[in-house]
Parts: C-alpha cells; structure tokens; sequence
C-alpha cells in the first residue's frame, strides 16, 4: 500500500493519464458544489485532493490539485482560480511527498503528517491570496474560520477514507490488476 500510483511504477501511461483525469473531473465537480454554513460555504473539494494527494504520486496529484481547482473555479466561481491553481497544486503536491517518501514503515502516520501540513499550505495560501485579490487583508482573515474548516475536513475525511476505510487498499488492488490486464 506504500506504492503510489506513477510513472515509474504503471508500465500503462494511459492508465495514469486516467486515473488523474477521472479525480481532477471528481474535484471540478465538487468545486461546484458547496455546503451553505454561516457566513459562507464548505467546499468539499479538498476532500477529493486530500485523497487523490495520498493515492497518487506527487505530479498526478498537484495536476488534481491546482489544474482541478482551477477548472472548478474557472466554471463556477472565476475570481480566485489562479490562487486555487497555486495553492491547491501546492498542497497536493506536498501531501504527496510526505505520504509517499516519508516513513514508509507507517503510512497511515506519514498520510496523517502529509494532510495536516497540506492544511496549513491550503489555509495560508488561500489567506494571502484573498488579501491580493480583494485587497484587503481585513477580507481574508474574516473568512480565515472556513478555510481552516474547509482544510480540517479535507484532510481528516480524505484520511479517513484512504485508511481506516481501506479506499487506498482497495485502490491499489484495482489499478494493479487493470495495469496487468493491459499490458
């Protein structure tokens, strides 16, 4: 279950191209759906990068992450889309990284450090960017309470879905056999 879904280790690149294409559609889609809370929305985009970040490797990821969030913004909510695309590029990438080449003996372990510190780079990246877009710093830290809730959730149900829910296990079955099949 360590192994990430790349380059190096699917012999198919169509299988790949997919793979990310399907989870980069996945997170378009629920960028364009939002949970009303008070004050704003929940977005639950953040879930499907948390996840696709811990099942995928780092370059497929951050073309989930920041492609996909730019698209959702692009269709549905254009002003920030280039601070999506930096941002959420980024945090998958990041994700990615430390899930996949940090203490491969605990996964679990190294998916829960790469998603808290994927929530930190989403939370600041999108405070910074609503301070330049809207111009105002005052803007960014009122709505600092849902990017924090927005990254908790992202990062705690993307988690949970990958480990304890075994999506990760079952993941890496299917494309295992599939990337034999099509050999």
């Amino acid at each position: 279950m360590h192994d990430n879904v790349s380059f190096k280790n699917i012999k198919n690149y169509t299988l790949w191209i997919c793979i990310t294409a399907f989870f980069m559609g996945i997170n378009i889609l629920m960028s364009s759906y939002g949970i009303p809370v008070p004050g704003g929305h929940l977005y639950l985009n953040d879930v499907i990068i948390c996840t696709a970040a811990l099942l995928l490797d780092p370059v497929a990821a951050m073309l989930v992450g920041g492609i996909g969030a730019f698209l959702g913004d692009f269709f549905f909510y254009p002003t920030p889309m280039f601070v999506s695309l930096v941002t959420h590029g980024l945090q998958a990438f990041v994700i990615s990284l430390i899930a996949h080449r940090m203490l491969k003996k605990r996964p679990q372990l190294a998916g829960a450090i790469g998603v808290a510190v994927g929530a930190v780079i989403m939370v600041v990246g999108y405070t910074l960017g609503r301070a330049y877009i809207y111009s105002t710093p005052e803007y960014a830290v009122l709505k600092l309470p849902f990017q924090i809730l927005q990254a908790v959730v992202g990062a705690v149900a993307g988690w949970v879905m990958v480990y304890p829910l075994r999506l990760g296990r079952l993941f890496h079955k299917h494309v295992e056999i599939y990337g034999k099949k099509s050999r």
